[in-house]
């Protein structure tokens, strides 16, 4: 904050307002613009792109000013919260003409990242969650509360640290807030990069928060929510009322229960997963697509933001399912029905957040209006599925309510088509009001009184060219030209001379005035009422209107499902509870949306079950479809648990309670993690949380470390998954290292298939077809061609790889002319310690002549070389520096 000396009037106010939240930023209206001062400017401009700019400030001082017409809030406004920023409106709250003193100001809105309740700001098919953490003394169990205030979703659950890690994943609340002392705990232990606010800690206390809670809800007890005994739960819900209160979000009748996420009824889906199978986001942003962008067909804010609850938290319950896919069969099938449901479903606004801002008095004429037409819309949804010969859509309609009777009432209330917002135009309709409609025929009749006023004076005073008009300053008056103001008459009182005319008033004229004036006030004042009445009056239905919102989402998922079925020929897989996965023909669904148009996706079965075929053993070439795979699996069986159809010919799904997934590369340099420091916690987190109910996958685990080490710890995992006590998760691992092909001969639940792939002269052929057995080759240098590596370095690659693999050979073997022995008469140990050479000088390679000196150079040059810290470039730069010496041979 600058410092302050003599400061002007305004600024001293701005200060004090400023005082109030100083880690806001603050907009202070000061007539037509919003302003900002201080480092407030300064930030401001840096994020809205407008001009910063200096004003005097009392003796000799000057403070940053950057501001934007009040006007245009909604365009900057969100570019502020999205940059995660809180932002205070510092408002007039008297006209600054009733007044010649300092304007009065005070904050009316405190906007943060996640509570938000405009339009503007928020995203149609996305909830805008407000998150807090509540961590236990000894750092091992939590609480998470989360809210949206925008349609009143109030959520809490408390469990270990990976159960709150998952959730934060899953709903990604824009804004956490956390006790301030443990802010640092929580970047330690959660792996969240979004905005976090810290808090005292009195806004954590349990027995405070507790009778908060109650007395919101107006409750004796807690036990009704199912949330008593859960004591972070309640600190970090209470947290979130206490911050509404610090934020002047005092209405908050919306907020009707408190739901406790009950983790035990949906599939487990930590937070790599959610990533790795891009189910909500890709990877990359510029060319993929999200899973939920494919199968995303909902006509309703409400149903997209329910899709992405539904994709996070696949069930496991069977009857559920099928209840689901019972109605997306009927509509499937039924062409006409879907057509009309979608239709009735388009024409519905977003009725959560309408109930939301009418319960907190921030709706306005146009949005009432909105309602109502959507309300009417649900009424012929309630139709549709009531004719329907489906009787699983009969219960829909039974549950609907679409409160035809406050249609009515607000049909009735409003003009047809209302502003939108009070003081825009008419907003209530004729007949409503009686003194209403008075004032309104004295005012629309002041145009023909004015017309009368001024054909009376022209023709009494001989002037033809005065006209009457109205300004803010003097009121309506009379202007007359020049030459004629010597027939002004005396009754007339000079107000204003200009440069060729002259303006008079009169008393009938200034009587007029005060009429028509306080006509249109009193207007104001009587449109102002009655609509808070009408407001008030919808509010009483709001937890009717949100009971609609819910099943409005849930046939909106569902009617999405079905239009995925026709467009994408999903079929309807048979969910139970066996331990069994069998699909036959199945495809990617993302990626069979992408490719080119007439390019067909190569569908694959896949068996899995836990008495046969536990482990697959997947191998093949790099880009032969290898992660496809094994993510396509993974796709089909969630879309499976969420009631959808799915892509393929036929499937066969025994509920799994968690998907595992372990691909890619990825570091956590802040943390001082490294690549397979991550991977390897990643799998470890597999290993002690998996169920005889669990799908894990698997995608070259180990490959961030020497070959050898990585083969180890591979073929380690593959044992314990298939020996351990803790039962048999179906499990799909692909990798690299063909001697995991062993395996299948020593453990029974282990088999092995491989992508198919072909090299015909030269060039890769892939056939991206699941065959049973294992590859042998990975033809890397194939794929480096066809990712562009120079011609030259992948011949060399080639020369070195047959000279590797001849020296190879004979490594470890007591008499080189002897043939060595086939892999699978050695044991494990036998085969590691064979194959691994103690160190590079024990490796004979027949390509290096170490009499010669410039490859002696080479070899020690090699010998430096730190492999698994050297990058692509480094590594071609180091080619070429040896490609130089022995060009100068």
């Amino acid at each position: 904050m600058a410092k302050k000396v003599v400061e002007t009037p305004m600024m001293q106010q701005f200060y004090q307002i400023k005082q109030k939240h100083p880690d806001a930023i603050l907009l202070f209206r000061v007539g037509d613009f919003y302003e900002t001062f201080c480092e407030d400017a300064i930030d401001a401009s840096e994020i809205l792109g407008i001009t910063l700019t200096r004003r005097a400030n009392g003796s000799a001082q000057f403070v940053e000013l950057a501001g934007f017409p009040h006007h245009a809030l909604d365009t900057y406004l969100p570019k502020l919260v999205r940059a995660g920023r809180r932002v205070a409106i510092c408002d007039q709250l008297e006209d600054p003409k009733l007044t010649k003193k300092l304007v009065k100001r005070g904050i009316t809105e405190l906007v943060t990242p996640g509570v938000v309740m405009g339009d503007n700001v928020l995203k149609h098919k996305e909830n805008n969650y407000l998150a807090a953490v509540y961590l236990s003394s000894d750092f091992a169990r939590a609480g998470l509360s989360l809210l949206d205030i925008s349609t009143g979703e109030f959520l809490c659950s408390e469990g270990d640290l990976d159960h709150i890690d998952k959730l934060l994943e899953s709903y990604q609340p824009k804004e956490v807030l956390v006790e301030r002392k443990q802010k640092g705990e929580f970047a330690r232990r959660f792996d969240w990069r979004g905005f976090v606010f810290d808090l005292d800690d009195w806004c954590f206390a349990e027995l405070n928060n507790r009778e908060k809670l109650l007395a919101h809800f107006g409750l004796q007890s807690l036990k009704g929510f199912g949330i008593d005994h859960l004591s972070y739960a309640l600190s970090s819900s209470g947290a979130i009322l206490n911050y509404l209160e610090m934020t002047s979000h005092h209405k908050i009748g919306h907020i009707t229960t408190l739901r406790c996420i009950d983790r035990s009824s949906f599939v487990r889906l930590d937070a790599f997963t959610l990533r790795s199978l891009e189910i909500l986001s890709p990877m990359n942003s510029d060319e993929g697509r999200s899973l939920l962008e494919v199968i995303d067909h909902t006509r309703t804010p409400m149903g997209g933001r329910s899709l992405r609850r539904w994709l996070t938290f696949p069930l496991i319950d069977v009857k559920a399912i099928e209840e689901r896919q019972s109605v997306v069969e009927a509509l499937a099938s039924d062409v006409p029905l879907l057509q009309a449901i979608e239709q009735a479903l388009s024409s519905i606004s977003d009725v959560e957040r309408l109930i939301s801002k009418a319960a907190v008095g921030r709706i306005g004429p146009r949005e009432v209006n909105q309602l109502q037409l959507s309300l009417r819309s649900l009424a012929s949804i309630q139709e549709i599925c009531q004719s329907s010969p489906a009787e699983v859509l009969h219960r829909f309609a039974e549950q609907i309510d679409p409160c035809l009777e406050l249609c009515e009432i607000i049909s009735q209330t409003l003009v047809p088509e209302p502003p939108l917002a009070l003081g825009r135009g008419d907003t209530i309709a004729p007949g409503v009001d009686t003194e209403l409609d008075e004032l309104r025929s004295l005012a629309s009749g002041g145009k023909d009184y004015l017309a009368q006023l001024q054909e009376r004076e022209s023709s009494r005073t001989g002037i033809t060219s005065l006209k009457i008009a109205f300004n803010n300053v003097f009121g309506y008056y009379i202007e007359v030209r020049n030459a004629h103001k010597d027939k002004v008459p005396n009754d007339w009182i000079r107000k204003q001379t200009l440069v060729n005319a002259e303006r008079y008033i009169m008393p009938e004229l200034k009587e007029y005035e005060e009429k028509i004036l306080g006509a249109e006030g009193h207007i104001a004042a009587l449109e102002a009422r009655l609509f808070a009445e009408l407001v008030q009056r919808i509010g009483l239905h709001t937890q009717t209107i949100q009971r609609n919102a819910q099943l409005i989402a849930s046939i909106d998922c569902l009617q999405s499902f079905a239009s995925c079925a026709q467009r994408y020929e999903y079929t309807r897989p048979k969910v139970s509870d066996n331990l069994s996965i069998r699909i036959e023909a199945g495809r990617h669904p993302v990626i069979e949306r992408q490719l080119p148009l007439g390019q067909p996706y190569i569908p694959n079965d896949v068996c899995l079950d836990t008495e046969q075929t536990q482990i697959m053993v997947i191998t093949g070439p790099n880009m032969s479809g290898k992660s496809a795979l094994l993510r396509q699996t993974a796709l089909i069986t969630l879309l499976a648990q969420i009631g959808s159809f799915v892509p393929a010919r036929k499937a066969e799904i025994g509920v799994v309670d968690s998907i595992f997934t372990r691909v890619g590369a990825s570091d956590n340099i802040s943390r001082g993690e490294s690549t397979f420091m991550v991977e390897m916690q990643e799998a470890a987190g597999i290993l002690n949380n998996f169920t005889s109910r669990s799908l894990i996958l698997f995608d070259e685990l180990g490959r961030g470390t020497s070959t050898y080490d990585g083969i180890s710890i591979a073929w380690a995992i593959v044992e314990y998954l298939h020996d351990n006590q803790h039962g048999r998760p179906k499990t799909l691992f692909a990798t690299h290292y063909h001697e995991l092909n062993e395996l299948e001969g020593r453990l029974d639940r282990v088999k092995n298939y491989n992508v198919s792939a072909r090299e015909i002269e030269g060039k890769m052929l892939f056939l991206r077809k699941l065959e049973r057995g294992g590859s042998e080759h990975s033809f890397g240098i194939q794929v480096a061609k066809l990712g562009g590596m120079p011609l030259s370095v992948t011949d060399r690659a080639s020369s070195i790889l047959a000279q590797l693999e001849a020296d190879h050979a004979s490594v470890g073997q007591a008499n080189p002319s002897e043939p060595k022995p086939k892999v699978k008469s050695k044991s494990r140990q036998e085969l590691l310690h064979i194959d691994r050479p103690q160190n590079l000088h024990g490796v004979q390679m027949s390509f290096f002549q170490l009499d010669d000196p410039v490859l002696e150079q080479i070899r020690e040059m090699l010998l430096k070389v730190e492999i698994n810290h050297l990058t692509p470039l480094q590594a071609l730069n180091k080619l070429s520096e040896i490609q130089s010496l022995l060009k100068m041979r």
